[in-house]
C-alpha cells in the first residue's frame, strides 16, 4: 500500500508536498550551482562565440534564401569547419580579463601581463585537447575520401555483381550486416560516403530498388555503439576511462542485433508499400542509363 501511495505521489502532476529524496536532489543541485559563483568575462565570450558559431552555421548556406556563402565567389572554400577554425583562432587572441578604458588599479600596474594573457592558450590546448578523438574521427574521414579517390569503393562494388544470385532480402541483410560491422572501426560519416555509392550501383546492376537497399543500410550505420572508433559520442566516453572495451561490444552486440532485426522486419514488412520497394523506379532506369553511356 505504501508504494502505491509513493507511486502515485511521483506521477501526480497536481502533488504540493516534495518527497524527501526530492528535496536533498534539490538542495544538492543548489549548492553545486552556487560554488560556479558568478559568470564570468571568459564564460560570455566563449558562450557569445557558441551562439554566433550556430548563427553562422545556419546562415552559411540556409537554402531558401542566399547565404553569406554567396558573397565569395569561389564555392566549397568555407565550410562549417571554417567557422570553427575561425572563431576558435579569436579565442587565442582574446584576453582573458576584460579590457579596462579608464584608469587603472594599483594592483593592475604591478601585473600588466595578465591582462595580456588570452582566454586559451597553447599549453592550455594541448593539455585539454581530445587528441585521440581527432585522430579517430579524421582518421575515418581521411579513410572515405582515399578509398573514394583510389577506386577502392568502384572495386569493391564489382566484387560485390557475384550476390545477383540471392533474393534481393538476402542482398539487403549482408549489406547490412557487412555496413554494422565496418561502422564499428570507421565513422558513420566515412561509412555512409564509402557504401552508399557502391551499393546503389549495386541496386542498379541488380535491378532493385535503390531505396530497399540504402535506407536499411544508412540505419545500420548508426549502430556503431561496440567500439570507441564508431563515432565522436564513444570516443567521449571511453576517453574517461570508466569504460573498457569488452564492456562496450557486451552492452553493444545485444543492440545491433536487435537493431538489425527490428530494420529487417520493418523493411519487408510496411516499407515495401510505403516506400513502393517492390517495384524499380523510373528515375533508378534513368541513372543507369547514363553511367552505361
Amino acid at each position: 500500500m505504501k508504494s502505491d501511495d509513493s507511486f502515485k505521489e511521483t506521477c501526480s502532476l497536481s502533488k504540493k508536498k516534495k518527497t524527501k529524496r526530492e528535496e536533498l536532489s534539490e538542495k544538492r543541485i543548489r549548492a553545486e550551482y552556487e560554488k560556479l559563483g558568478a559568470i564570468s568575462y571568459p564564460e560570455m565570450v566563449t558562450g557569445f562565440f557558441f551562439i554566433l558559431m550556430t548563427v553562422l552555421w545556419f546562415t552559411r548556406e540556409p537554402g531558401f534564401v542566399p547565404g553569406w556563402d554567396s558573397f565569395f565567389e569561389k564555392k566549397g572554400y568555407r565550410t562549417d569547419a571554417t567557422v570553427s577554425v575561425f572563431l576558435g583562432f579569436l579565442l587565442f587572441l582574446i584576453p582573458a580579463k576584460k579590457p579596462c578604458f579608464g584608469k587603472k588599479n594599483d594592483g593592475e600596474d604591478q601585473e600588466p601581463s595578465l591582462g595580456m594573457e588570452p582566454i586559451i592558450t597553447w599549453k592550455d590546448f594541448q593539455k585539454t585537447m581530445p587528441w585521440e578523438i581527432v585522430i579517430l574521427v579524421g582518421g575515418g574521414y581521411a579513410l572515405a575520401s582515399g578509398s573514394k579517390s583510389s577506386g577502392l569503393s568502384t572495386w569493391i562494388g564489382h566484387q560485390m555483381l557475384s550476390l545477383s544470385s540471392l533474393p534481393p532480402w538476402a542482398v539487403t541483410l549482408l549489406a547490412c550486416i557487412l555496413v554494422s560491422i565496418v561502422t564499428e572501426f570507421v565513422s558513420n560519416p566515412a561509412t555512409i560516403t564509402i557504401f552508399l555509392p557502391i551499393l546503389c550501383t549495386l541496386s542498379e546492376t541488380l535491378h532493385i530498388n535503390p531505396l530497399y537497399t540504402l535506407i536499411p543500410v544508412t540505419m545500420c550505420i548508426s549502430f556503431a555503439v561496440m567500439l570507441p572508433v564508431g563515432n565522436p559520442p564513444n570516443a567521449i566516453v571511453f576517453s574517461y576511462g570508466h569504460c573498457q572495451i569488452k564492456d562496450m561490444v557486451k552492452a553493444g552486440l545485444g543492440v545491433n542485433v536487435i537493431g538489425l532485426v527490428i530494420v529487417m522486419v520493418a523493411i519487408n514488412t510496411w516499407g515495401i508499400s510505403l516506400f513502393h520497394l517492390d517495384t524499380f523506379p523510373t528515375w533508378a532506369q534513368a541513372s543507369n542509363i547514363t553511367h552505361q553511356a
